[in-house]
Protein backbone atom coordinates (compact mmCIF):
# COMPACT_ATOMS: atom_id res chain seq x y z
CA UNK A 1 0.00 0.00 0.00
CA UNK A 2 2.68 2.72 0.50
CA UNK A 3 4.57 2.32 -2.53
CA UNK A 4 0.78 2.54 -4.21
CA UNK A 5 0.45 5.58 -2.07
CA UNK A 6 3.89 7.26 -3.44
CA UNK A 7 3.49 6.32 -7.22
CA UNK A 8 0.05 7.75 -6.61
CA UNK A 9 1.70 11.10 -5.13
CA UNK A 10 4.53 11.12 -7.44
CA UNK A 11 1.58 10.73 -10.54
CA UNK A 12 -0.47 13.80 -8.77
CA UNK A 13 2.94 15.87 -8.96
CA UNK A 14 3.77 15.04 -12.40
CA UNK A 15 0.41 16.03 -13.23
CA UNK A 16 0.06 19.24 -12.21
CA UNK A 17 3.90 20.02 -13.31
CA UNK A 18 2.59 18.93 -16.69
CA UNK A 19 0.00 21.76 -15.78
CA UNK A 20 1.57 24.33 -14.89
CA UNK A 21 3.62 24.09 -17.96
CA UNK A 22 0.69 23.84 -19.99
CA UNK A 23 -0.71 27.14 -18.26
CA UNK A 24 2.18 29.28 -18.89
CA UNK A 25 2.43 30.82 -22.25
CA UNK A 26 5.45 30.15 -25.03
CA UNK A 27 7.44 33.73 -26.19
CA UNK A 28 8.95 34.35 -29.30
CA UNK A 29 10.39 37.14 -29.00
CA UNK A 30 11.24 38.51 -32.80
CA UNK A 31 14.23 40.72 -33.02
CA UNK A 32 15.29 42.85 -35.63
CA UNK A 33 18.72 44.78 -36.62
CA UNK A 34 18.42 48.49 -37.76
CA UNK A 35 14.49 48.16 -38.11
CA UNK A 36 12.63 51.53 -38.48
CA UNK A 37 9.55 52.34 -37.17
CA UNK A 38 8.39 53.50 -40.19
CA UNK A 39 9.22 50.54 -42.27
CA UNK A 40 6.58 48.75 -41.89
CA UNK A 41 3.47 48.97 -43.99
CA UNK A 42 1.17 49.05 -40.67
CA UNK A 43 3.02 52.16 -40.29
CA UNK A 44 1.77 53.88 -43.46
CA UNK A 45 5.28 53.83 -45.25
CA UNK A 46 4.26 53.96 -48.91
CA UNK A 47 6.76 50.95 -50.34
CA UNK A 48 7.03 48.77 -47.37
CA UNK A 49 5.86 45.33 -47.77
CA UNK A 50 5.35 43.64 -44.61
CA UNK A 51 1.97 41.51 -44.34
CA UNK A 52 3.17 39.33 -41.83
CA UNK A 53 4.63 41.73 -39.56
CA UNK A 54 1.09 43.77 -40.43
CA UNK A 55 -0.95 40.45 -39.57
CA UNK A 56 0.73 40.95 -36.54
CA UNK A 57 -0.59 44.50 -35.67
CA UNK A 58 -3.98 43.54 -36.95
CA UNK A 59 -4.43 40.44 -34.23
CA UNK A 60 -2.39 41.86 -31.33
CA UNK A 61 -0.98 45.50 -29.92
CA UNK A 62 0.55 47.92 -31.75
CA UNK A 63 3.38 50.39 -29.76
CA UNK A 64 3.49 53.61 -31.64
CA UNK A 65 5.67 55.09 -29.18
CA UNK A 66 8.31 53.08 -28.61
CA UNK A 67 11.73 53.35 -27.85
CA UNK A 68 15.66 52.39 -27.12
CA UNK A 69 17.47 54.17 -24.35
CA UNK A 70 21.06 53.92 -26.72
CA UNK A 71 20.45 53.99 -30.69
CA UNK A 72 22.97 51.86 -31.82
CA UNK A 73 23.28 47.49 -31.33
CA UNK A 74 25.36 46.40 -28.02
CA UNK A 75 24.19 48.84 -25.61
CA UNK A 76 20.40 48.47 -26.60
CA UNK A 77 20.70 44.64 -26.80
CA UNK A 78 22.30 44.84 -23.13
CA UNK A 79 19.43 47.12 -22.04
CA UNK A 80 16.79 44.61 -22.99
CA UNK A 81 18.40 42.05 -21.45
CA UNK A 82 18.93 43.65 -18.03
CA UNK A 83 16.89 46.30 -17.82
CA UNK A 84 19.48 48.86 -17.27
CA UNK A 85 21.03 51.53 -19.35
CA UNK A 86 24.55 50.97 -20.81
CA UNK A 87 26.52 52.92 -18.55
CA UNK A 88 25.82 51.11 -15.48
CA UNK A 89 26.75 47.67 -17.37
CA UNK A 90 29.93 49.21 -19.19
CA UNK A 91 28.53 48.81 -22.65
CA UNK A 92 28.11 52.47 -24.17
CA UNK A 93 28.68 51.75 -28.01
CA UNK A 94 28.89 48.77 -30.81
CA UNK A 95 31.09 46.81 -29.00
CA UNK A 96 33.79 46.29 -31.78
CA UNK A 97 35.54 42.72 -31.88
CA UNK A 98 39.08 43.83 -32.53
CA UNK A 99 39.51 47.00 -30.43
CA UNK A 100 37.37 45.50 -27.18
CA UNK A 101 38.32 42.02 -27.26
CA UNK A 102 37.63 41.38 -23.75
CA UNK A 103 34.30 43.46 -23.69
CA UNK A 104 30.39 42.06 -22.81
CA UNK A 105 27.77 41.54 -20.94
CA UNK A 106 28.62 40.89 -17.34
CA UNK A 107 26.78 36.78 -16.83
CA UNK A 108 26.39 37.56 -13.49
CA UNK A 109 23.74 40.01 -14.43
CA UNK A 110 20.75 37.81 -14.16
CA UNK A 111 18.70 38.81 -18.10
CA UNK A 112 15.39 37.85 -18.11
CA UNK A 113 15.89 34.86 -20.14
CA UNK A 114 17.77 33.42 -17.33
CA UNK A 115 14.65 33.83 -15.20
CA UNK A 116 12.56 32.19 -17.68
CA UNK A 117 14.93 29.56 -17.46
CA UNK A 118 15.10 28.82 -13.75
CA UNK A 119 11.59 28.58 -13.95
CA UNK A 120 12.09 25.80 -15.96
CA UNK A 121 11.40 27.28 -19.75
CA UNK A 122 13.44 25.91 -21.86
CA UNK A 123 15.46 28.75 -23.58
CA UNK A 124 17.05 29.23 -27.04
CA UNK A 125 18.84 32.19 -28.66
CA UNK A 126 19.31 32.02 -32.76
CA UNK A 127 20.84 34.44 -34.45
CA UNK A 128 22.93 37.92 -33.57
CA UNK A 129 24.16 38.10 -29.96
CA UNK A 130 26.75 41.14 -30.25
CA UNK A 131 27.33 41.31 -26.31
CA UNK A 132 31.07 39.93 -26.37
CA UNK A 133 32.90 37.48 -28.25
CA UNK A 134 34.68 35.11 -25.50
CA UNK A 135 33.48 32.19 -24.13
CA UNK A 136 32.59 33.64 -20.78
CA UNK A 137 30.15 36.25 -22.58
CA UNK A 138 28.22 33.59 -24.57
CA UNK A 139 24.50 33.63 -24.07
CA UNK A 140 24.43 29.81 -22.65
CA UNK A 141 26.25 31.72 -19.60
CA UNK A 142 23.08 34.18 -19.22
CA UNK A 143 20.36 32.69 -19.32
CA UNK A 144 20.06 30.34 -22.57
CA UNK A 145 20.08 26.64 -23.08
CA UNK A 146 20.31 26.86 -26.80
CA UNK A 147 22.21 29.04 -29.31
CA UNK A 148 22.74 29.07 -32.91
CA UNK A 149 23.88 32.16 -35.07
CA UNK A 150 27.12 34.60 -34.62
CA UNK A 151 28.44 36.65 -31.41
CA UNK A 152 29.82 39.26 -33.03
CA UNK A 153 27.46 42.27 -34.63
CA UNK A 154 28.06 41.29 -38.50
CA UNK A 155 27.65 38.98 -40.63
CA UNK A 156 26.51 38.60 -44.62
CA UNK A 157 23.48 38.04 -45.92
CA UNK A 158 24.43 35.00 -48.06
CA UNK A 159 25.91 31.95 -47.31
CA UNK A 160 26.84 32.90 -43.80
CA UNK A 161 29.31 31.40 -41.26
CA UNK A 162 27.46 30.55 -38.18
CA UNK A 163 27.86 28.96 -34.76
CA UNK A 164 26.16 25.88 -34.66
CA UNK A 165 26.52 23.14 -31.57
CA UNK A 166 29.32 25.17 -30.62
CA UNK A 167 31.29 24.94 -33.98
CA UNK A 168 31.51 27.40 -36.39
CA UNK A 169 30.18 25.94 -39.45
CA UNK A 170 29.25 27.51 -43.47
CA UNK A 171 25.58 27.17 -44.32
CA UNK A 172 24.40 27.67 -47.78
CA UNK A 173 21.52 30.28 -48.26
CA UNK A 174 20.10 33.75 -47.10
CA UNK A 175 20.78 34.42 -43.65
CA UNK A 176 16.80 35.17 -42.83
CA UNK A 177 16.18 31.80 -44.07
CA UNK A 178 18.92 30.38 -42.33
CA UNK A 179 18.33 31.20 -38.64
CA UNK A 180 14.26 30.43 -39.32
CA UNK A 181 15.24 27.28 -40.19
CA UNK A 182 16.67 26.60 -37.34
CA UNK A 183 14.36 28.56 -35.07
CA UNK A 184 11.59 26.31 -36.32
CA UNK A 185 13.95 22.93 -35.06
CA UNK A 186 14.17 24.57 -31.60
CA UNK A 187 10.70 25.08 -31.53
CA UNK A 188 9.71 21.74 -32.70
CA UNK A 189 11.82 20.13 -30.40
CA UNK A 190 10.28 21.85 -27.48
CA UNK A 191 6.49 22.46 -28.71
CA UNK A 192 5.16 20.42 -25.53
CA UNK A 193 6.49 23.92 -23.79
CA UNK A 194 7.01 26.12 -22.18
CA UNK A 195 9.48 27.66 -24.09
CA UNK A 196 11.31 31.18 -24.97
CA UNK A 197 12.83 31.50 -28.41
CA UNK A 198 14.17 34.66 -29.28
CA UNK A 199 15.15 34.85 -32.46
CA UNK A 200 17.87 37.75 -33.28
CA UNK A 201 17.71 38.32 -37.22
CA UNK A 202 20.73 40.47 -38.65
CA UNK A 203 18.47 41.74 -41.54
CA UNK A 204 17.99 44.79 -42.08
CA UNK A 205 21.12 45.56 -41.37
CA UNK A 206 23.31 46.65 -44.30
CA UNK A 207 24.90 45.29 -46.15
CA UNK A 208 21.06 44.59 -47.43
CA UNK A 209 21.69 42.22 -50.21
CA UNK A 210 21.64 40.13 -51.95
CA UNK A 211 18.03 38.46 -50.63
CA UNK A 212 15.82 36.15 -52.59
CA UNK A 213 14.65 37.27 -55.66
CA UNK A 214 11.09 37.78 -54.71
CA UNK A 215 11.70 40.00 -52.30
CA UNK A 216 13.88 42.32 -54.24
CA UNK A 217 11.34 42.45 -57.41
CA UNK A 218 9.35 44.48 -56.02
CA UNK A 219 11.87 46.83 -55.26
CA UNK A 220 14.26 46.41 -57.92
CA UNK A 221 12.68 49.59 -60.76
CA UNK A 222 11.15 51.34 -57.78
CA UNK A 223 11.49 54.95 -57.99
CA UNK A 224 10.72 55.83 -53.94
CA UNK A 225 9.54 58.77 -51.85
CA UNK A 226 11.65 60.43 -49.83
CA UNK A 227 10.88 61.20 -46.38
CA UNK A 228 13.25 64.93 -47.25
CA UNK A 229 13.90 65.64 -50.86
CA UNK A 230 14.32 69.06 -50.44
CA UNK A 231 17.13 68.57 -47.87
CA UNK A 232 20.24 71.08 -49.15
CA UNK A 233 22.76 68.84 -51.32
CA UNK A 234 20.78 65.83 -50.45
CA UNK A 235 22.35 62.70 -52.43
CA UNK A 236 19.12 61.91 -53.76
CA UNK A 237 20.52 59.52 -56.38
CA UNK A 238 22.22 57.17 -53.60
CA UNK A 239 19.15 57.92 -51.25
CA UNK A 240 16.79 56.12 -53.79
CA UNK A 241 18.81 52.89 -54.24
CA UNK A 242 19.74 52.36 -50.39
CA UNK A 243 15.88 53.21 -49.63
CA UNK A 244 15.33 50.36 -52.59
CA UNK A 245 17.74 47.47 -50.93
CA UNK A 246 16.69 48.27 -47.04
CA UNK A 247 13.18 48.08 -48.46
CA UNK A 248 13.81 44.21 -49.93
CA UNK A 249 16.07 43.48 -46.83
CA UNK A 250 12.92 44.24 -44.46
CA UNK A 251 10.71 41.83 -47.07
CA UNK A 252 12.88 39.25 -46.98
CA UNK A 253 12.89 39.14 -42.62
CA UNK A 254 8.98 39.68 -43.03
CA UNK A 255 8.82 36.31 -45.35
CA UNK A 256 10.72 34.74 -42.26
CA UNK A 257 8.03 36.02 -39.84
CA UNK A 258 5.52 34.64 -42.12
CA UNK A 259 7.53 31.62 -41.71
CA UNK A 260 7.21 31.55 -38.02
CA UNK A 261 3.49 32.82 -38.01
CA UNK A 262 2.66 29.50 -40.21
CA UNK A 263 4.30 26.51 -38.13
CA UNK A 264 2.83 28.12 -34.61
CA UNK A 265 -0.79 27.94 -36.57
CA UNK A 266 -0.08 24.16 -38.16
CA UNK A 267 1.72 23.12 -34.41
CA UNK A 268 -1.33 24.54 -33.29
CA UNK A 269 0.22 26.53 -30.73
CA UNK A 270 -0.55 29.84 -31.91
CA UNK A 271 -2.81 30.13 -29.03
CA UNK A 272 -0.59 29.47 -26.43
CA UNK A 273 2.10 31.35 -27.65
CA UNK A 274 3.21 35.23 -26.76
CA UNK A 275 4.56 37.19 -29.99
CA UNK A 276 6.72 40.18 -29.40
CA UNK A 277 8.45 41.70 -32.64
CA UNK A 278 10.68 44.69 -32.24
CA UNK A 279 13.63 46.17 -33.06
CA UNK A 280 17.42 46.93 -31.47
CA UNK A 281 16.58 50.64 -32.79
CA UNK A 282 15.63 52.85 -35.80
CA UNK A 283 16.69 53.78 -38.83
CA UNK A 284 17.06 57.14 -41.10
CA UNK A 285 17.61 56.79 -44.94
CA UNK A 286 17.76 60.37 -45.80
CA UNK A 287 15.92 61.61 -43.04
CA UNK A 288 17.71 65.14 -42.21
CA UNK A 289 20.14 64.43 -44.21
CA UNK A 290 21.48 61.77 -43.36
CA UNK A 291 21.36 57.47 -42.94
CA UNK A 292 22.14 55.17 -40.56
CA UNK A 293 21.31 54.95 -36.95
CA UNK A 294 22.33 57.26 -33.74
CA UNK A 295 26.00 56.97 -35.07
CA UNK A 296 24.93 58.55 -38.54
CA UNK A 297 26.43 59.59 -41.87
CA UNK A 298 25.86 62.10 -43.76
CA UNK A 299 24.67 61.25 -47.45
CA UNK A 300 24.96 64.54 -49.27
CA UNK A 301 26.90 65.37 -51.98
CA UNK A 302 28.45 67.96 -50.09
CA UNK A 303 29.23 67.02 -46.12
CA UNK A 304 29.48 69.57 -43.54
CA UNK A 305 33.77 69.96 -42.56
CA UNK A 306 34.66 68.17 -39.97
CA UNK A 307 35.16 69.49 -36.05
CA UNK A 308 36.85 68.67 -33.17
CA UNK A 309 35.92 64.79 -32.44
CA UNK A 310 33.68 64.48 -34.91
CA UNK A 311 34.85 63.54 -38.44
CA UNK A 312 33.38 64.64 -41.69
CA UNK A 313 30.46 62.95 -43.15
CA UNK A 314 29.62 62.31 -39.34
CA UNK A 315 26.17 62.84 -37.97
CA UNK A 316 25.61 61.20 -34.51
CA UNK A 317 22.21 62.51 -32.88
CA UNK A 318 19.46 60.91 -31.24
CA UNK A 319 16.72 61.61 -33.82
CA UNK A 320 13.22 60.14 -32.90
CA UNK A 321 14.23 58.09 -36.39
CA UNK A 322 17.09 56.57 -34.67
CA UNK A 323 15.80 56.50 -31.00
CA UNK A 324 11.83 54.69 -31.90
CA UNK A 325 11.42 50.97 -32.44
CA UNK A 326 8.44 49.20 -34.37
CA UNK A 327 7.20 47.01 -31.43
CA UNK A 328 3.89 44.69 -31.68
CA UNK A 329 2.68 42.09 -29.19
CA UNK A 330 0.09 39.38 -30.03
CA UNK A 331 -1.09 37.12 -26.96
CA UNK A 332 -4.26 35.40 -28.09
CA UNK A 333 -7.17 35.87 -25.43
CA UNK A 334 -4.98 37.95 -23.49
CA UNK A 335 -4.88 41.40 -25.95
CA UNK A 336 -7.69 42.48 -27.40
CA UNK A 337 -6.77 42.68 -31.93
CA UNK A 338 -5.98 45.70 -33.12
CA UNK A 339 -5.22 47.13 -29.77
CA UNK A 340 -3.12 50.69 -30.40
CA UNK A 341 -0.83 51.50 -27.14
CA UNK A 342 0.06 55.64 -27.30
CA UNK A 343 1.57 55.64 -24.09
CA UNK A 344 5.75 55.33 -24.23
CA UNK A 345 7.81 52.84 -23.70
CA UNK A 346 11.47 51.71 -23.92
CA UNK A 347 13.65 48.51 -24.38
CA UNK A 348 13.99 48.68 -20.50
CA UNK A 349 10.18 47.78 -19.61
CA UNK A 350 10.38 44.40 -21.70
CA UNK A 351 12.32 42.52 -18.72
CA UNK A 352 9.17 43.24 -15.77
CA UNK A 353 6.65 42.92 -18.59
CA UNK A 354 7.60 39.60 -19.74
CA UNK A 355 8.19 38.35 -15.87
CA UNK A 356 4.26 39.59 -15.48
CA UNK A 357 3.07 37.77 -18.54
CA UNK A 358 4.69 34.55 -17.40
CA UNK A 359 4.60 35.30 -13.25
CA UNK A 360 7.90 34.97 -12.66
CA UNK A 361 9.05 36.63 -10.03
CA UNK A 362 12.07 39.29 -10.77
CA UNK A 363 15.46 38.44 -9.28
CA UNK A 364 16.13 39.48 -5.87
CA UNK A 365 18.73 41.68 -5.58
CA UNK A 366 18.56 43.05 -9.41
CA UNK A 367 18.02 46.37 -10.69
CA UNK A 368 15.33 46.87 -12.87
CA UNK A 369 14.84 49.77 -14.24
CA UNK A 370 11.79 49.52 -16.69
CA UNK A 371 8.22 49.04 -15.65
CA UNK A 372 6.03 46.73 -16.78
CA UNK A 373 3.25 47.31 -18.92
CA UNK A 374 1.20 44.67 -19.58
CA UNK A 375 -1.77 46.26 -18.27
CA UNK A 376 -1.60 48.60 -20.96
CA UNK A 377 -1.68 45.61 -23.86
CA UNK A 378 -4.43 44.10 -21.43
CA UNK A 379 -6.72 47.79 -22.25
CA UNK A 380 -6.56 48.43 -18.61
CA UNK A 381 -6.79 52.29 -17.84
CA UNK A 382 -3.46 53.10 -15.49
CA UNK A 383 -1.91 55.90 -14.70
CA UNK A 384 1.71 56.45 -16.97
CA UNK A 385 4.52 58.41 -17.06
CA UNK A 386 5.31 59.74 -20.76
CA UNK A 387 8.67 61.21 -20.02
CA UNK A 388 11.82 59.39 -21.49
CA UNK A 389 15.36 59.32 -20.83
CA UNK A 390 18.41 58.16 -23.34
CA UNK A 391 21.94 58.03 -23.48
CA UNK A 392 24.33 57.68 -26.36
CA UNK A 393 28.52 58.02 -25.63
CA UNK A 394 30.08 57.44 -29.31
CA UNK A 395 33.95 56.64 -29.33
CA UNK A 396 34.51 54.40 -32.46
CA UNK A 397 33.85 56.83 -35.85
CA UNK A 398 33.02 59.99 -32.97
CA UNK A 399 33.38 60.89 -29.48
CA UNK A 400 30.40 62.32 -27.99
CA UNK A 401 28.20 62.43 -24.80
CA UNK A 402 24.78 63.08 -25.75
CA UNK A 403 21.97 62.89 -23.19
CA UNK A 404 18.77 63.39 -24.00
CA UNK A 405 15.23 64.07 -22.31
CA UNK A 406 11.85 63.50 -23.98
CA UNK A 407 8.34 64.55 -23.43
CA UNK A 408 5.36 64.20 -25.64
CA UNK A 409 6.03 67.69 -26.14
CA UNK A 410 9.21 68.50 -26.57
CA UNK A 411 12.96 67.02 -26.70
CA UNK A 412 16.39 68.13 -25.21
CA UNK A 413 19.87 66.62 -26.44
CA UNK A 414 23.02 67.96 -24.87
CA UNK A 415 26.61 66.30 -25.73
CA UNK A 416 28.51 66.75 -23.00
CA UNK A 417 31.28 66.81 -24.15
CA UNK A 418 31.14 68.74 -27.65
CA UNK A 419 30.05 71.98 -26.59
CA UNK A 420 27.82 73.69 -29.59
CA UNK A 421 26.24 70.67 -30.19
CA UNK A 422 23.09 71.33 -28.66
CA UNK A 423 19.48 70.67 -29.56
CA UNK A 424 15.59 71.53 -28.82
CA UNK A 425 12.68 70.38 -30.88
CA UNK A 426 8.91 71.35 -30.38
CA UNK A 427 7.63 67.30 -31.23
CA UNK A 428 4.24 68.81 -31.53
CA UNK A 429 4.77 71.24 -34.23
CA UNK A 430 7.55 69.94 -35.61
CA UNK A 431 7.67 66.20 -35.24
CA UNK A 432 10.77 65.18 -37.90
CA UNK A 433 12.59 67.27 -35.69
CA UNK A 434 13.80 69.77 -38.59
CA UNK A 435 14.27 72.98 -36.52
CA UNK A 436 16.89 72.72 -33.63
CA UNK A 437 15.01 75.95 -31.38
CA UNK A 438 18.40 75.97 -29.33
CA UNK A 439 19.91 79.92 -29.65
CA UNK A 440 16.42 81.12 -30.28
CA UNK A 441 15.41 84.13 -27.93
CA UNK A 442 12.21 83.47 -26.32
CA UNK A 443 10.84 82.93 -23.00
CA UNK A 444 9.09 79.90 -23.63
CA UNK A 445 12.23 77.86 -25.44
CA UNK A 446 14.25 78.98 -22.52
CA UNK A 447 12.37 77.89 -20.09
CA UNK A 448 11.51 74.74 -21.90
CA UNK A 449 15.17 73.99 -21.82
CA UNK A 450 15.11 75.29 -18.07
CA UNK A 451 12.78 73.00 -17.13
CA UNK A 452 13.94 69.68 -19.05
CA UNK A 453 17.87 70.54 -18.60
CA UNK A 454 16.63 70.29 -14.68
CA UNK A 455 14.81 66.87 -15.53
CA UNK A 456 17.48 65.66 -17.83
CA UNK A 457 20.24 66.47 -14.33
CA UNK A 458 18.10 64.68 -12.00
CA UNK A 459 17.90 61.38 -14.26
CA UNK A 460 22.00 61.49 -14.78
CA UNK A 461 21.98 61.83 -10.85
CA UNK A 462 19.20 58.88 -10.44
CA UNK A 463 21.35 56.08 -12.29
CA UNK A 464 25.05 57.67 -11.16
CA UNK A 465 25.73 58.61 -15.15
CA UNK A 466 29.12 59.13 -15.69
CA UNK A 467 28.75 62.20 -18.60
CA UNK A 468 27.22 64.04 -15.08
CA UNK A 469 28.88 67.62 -15.20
Amino acid sequence: MPKIAALLALLLLTLATTLRAAERPNIVFLFTDDQAPWALGAAGHPHAITPNMDRLVREGAYLRNAFTVTPVCSPSRASLMTSRYGTELGITEWIHPRREPKLGLDPKTVTWPEVLQKQGYATGLVGKWHLGVPDRFHPTKTGFDYFMGFRTGGNVPKNPTLEKDGKQQKFKGFLPDILTDHALEFVRKNKDGPFLLCLHYRAPHARWLPVPEDDWAPFKNLDPKLPHPDYPKLDVKRVKRVTREYLASVKSVDTSVGRILKALDEMRLSERTIIIFTSDHGYNMGHNGIWHKGNGHWILTDPPPAVANIPRGQRPNMYDTSIRVPAIVRWPGHIKPSTTIDETISNLDWYPTILAMTGAKPPAGETIRGRNFLPLLEGKKVKWENDFYAQYSTHHQTRTQMRMYRTGDWKLIRDFLNSGRDELYDLKNDPEERKNLIGVDSAEVKQVIAQLHAKLLAKMREIDDPALP
